[in-house]
C-alpha cells in the first residue's frame, strides 16, 4: 500500500445525549450523538410514543366518527352464473388431447 494517502485514525470519545460515553476510533475526532446503544429503543426494548400536539388522538377521533356515522354502503356484488350452460360452454372450449 502507498504511504501517506490514508488519514489519521486516532481514538475518539463519543458522548451521547443521555450521558453515556465510550471510546472508539474515528477520523473525525471527539463528537456527540443523539442516541446510543444504551438509550436507543431497539436495544433497550422500550418504546416511547411521542404524541406531538395530540395528533394520534385527533387521527383516531377523526376516523372513528367517519366510520360509524358516514359509512358508505357496500358495493354491489356481481351475480355469478352457476347454470349448466355456463359449465358446458367452458368445457367445450378446452381442447382435447391428441391420441
Amino acid at each position: 500500500m502507498r504511504e501517506g494517502i490514508h488519514p489519521d485514525y486516532p481514538a475518539a470519545e463519543i458522548t451521547c445525549a443521555c450521558g453515556n460515553t465510550f471510546v472508539t476510533r474515528s477520523t473525525r475526532g471527539d463528537f456527540q450523538v443523539d442516541v446510543c446503544s444504551a438509550c436507543h429503543p431497539f436495544y433497550t426494548g422500550t418504546q416511547k410514543l411521542l404524541d406531538t400536539a395530540g395528533r394520534v388522538d385527533r387521527f383516531r377521533k377523526r376516523y372513528q366518527t367517519k366510520s360509524t356515522t358516514g359509512a358508505r354502503p357496500a358495493a354491489p356484488t356481481r351475480a355469478v352464473d352457476t347454470s349448466a350452460s355456463a359449465s358446458t360452454t367452458s368445457a367445450s372450449t378446452t381442447p382435447e388431447p391428441a391420441t
